[in-house]
């Protein structure tokens, strides 16, 4: 399970209206019938309109400055494995969000206790994905597409009698240059914006800046996980604590749908991997066989190519060259937005 979170875009060519992003996650619903589109919820209603979550979160905004964040926008993307463990149910999805939001609460440190109530946000189920340049697929595809359009631009010319270079000639080039290209989808070369295989379901939550009351500020984006300062001589408690948020949204899943989870799809794993991927990869490999045979399982549908090692799981000095190895597979994989590692 990974959550990510953003503030407002703050460009000066971005409204400082919610409407845009409402839009934005609008978009799965164009040419739907009304009883196929998929509604905005919130803690307790199933259907709440575009119309009225604008209302709400621009209509919550009581003292903000112009260069502050109105919302936050949290991304639940949980992997296909996860998906397919709740046969990508959207009941449960939204039965899991509405048990997250309450965490989200809980993770800040105020004054009094924070509950979901004190909360506004709204949430959107999506099912789609589509490949963005930084993915690894449209990366390594890019020079082969640029030839590709070279020459089939070629080909037209050559047809039309524009150029006196042979078509049949230009055309075997052309199938030895696809040969070359390393992604495709349905027999198309994969590019920006074609939709991604797979399960694909995810949830964006819109969640306001202040509170229900609109006279306190829950700012996900403080940059303090707890802390206590004095305000007119007063000790003020502030922050949030995205590591407890992250590490219980985790464990709701787990809990609320008998999930067994591997250590490779932890967010404990994640963390250890980014500040010491020797000790993740010993971990990894002091694995019981069968969780270590579908950890390397997960890693390879993520796109990450286990370096192959003959090393004794009881031993914790591991080959350098072979941690390097991993390392650069895991970070390919990492940066190509692979769910779930």
């Amino acid at each position: 399970m990974y959550i990510s979170t953003t503030p407002q875009n703050l460009d000066k060519t971005f409204s400082q209206s919610s409407s845009d992003f409402v839009d934005y996650l609008e978009k799965e619903n164009s040419g739907k019938e009304p009883d196929l589109q998929e509604h905005f919820f919130d803690q307790n209603n199933d259907r709440v309109s575009p119309e009225h979550v604008v209302k709400e979160i621009d209509g919550n905004t009581a003292k903000l400055k112009k260069t502050e964040p109105k919302f936050y926008s949290l991304t639940v993307n949980p992997s296909q494995r996860e998906l397919k463990h709740i046969n990508n149910d959207p009941e449960k999805l939204k039965q899991y969000v509405r048990e997250i939001m309450k965490d989200y609460a809980a993770s800040f440190h105020r004054d009094r206790p924070v509950s979901v109530a004190d909360i506004k946000y709204f949430a959107k189920i999506e099912y789609e994905r589509t490949y963005k340049g930084f993915d690894k697929e449209v990366r390594e595809n890019q020079p082969f597409r640029g030839k590709v359009a070279k020459l089939e631009n070629q080909i037209r010319k050559a047809e039309r009698g524009e150029t006196t270079r042979n078509v049949q000639a230009i055309k075997k080039e052309l199938e030895n240059v696809k040969l070359l290209v390393p992604h495709w989808l349905d027999g198309k070369i994969v590019e920006q914006g074609m939709k991604k295989p797979g399960l694909q379901t995810h949830v964006h939550i819109l969640v306001s800046r202040k509170d229900v009351t609109n006279k306190y500020s829950l700012s996900y984006g403080s940059k303090y996980m707890q802390s206590e300062s004095k305000l007119n001589g007063k000790v003020v408690k502030r922050g949030f604590n995205r590591n407890q948020f992250y590490d219980d949204a985790e464990k709701k899943f787990d809990t609320l749908f008998k999930y067994k989870r591997n250590f490779v799809e932890t967010y404990e794993a994640r963390k250890t991997y980014l500040k010491d991927p020797y000790r993740y990869f010993a971990h990894l490999l002091k694995l019981p066989t069968n969780e270590r045979s579908a950890a390397f399982k997960i890693l390879g549908k993520a796109g990450v190519n286990i370096p192959r090692v003959n090393i004794p799981t009881n031993k914790v000095q591991l080959a350098l060259k072979t941690i390097k190895q991993f390392k650069r597979a895991m970070d390919i994989a990492r940066s190509s937005s692979s769910i779930g590692i």
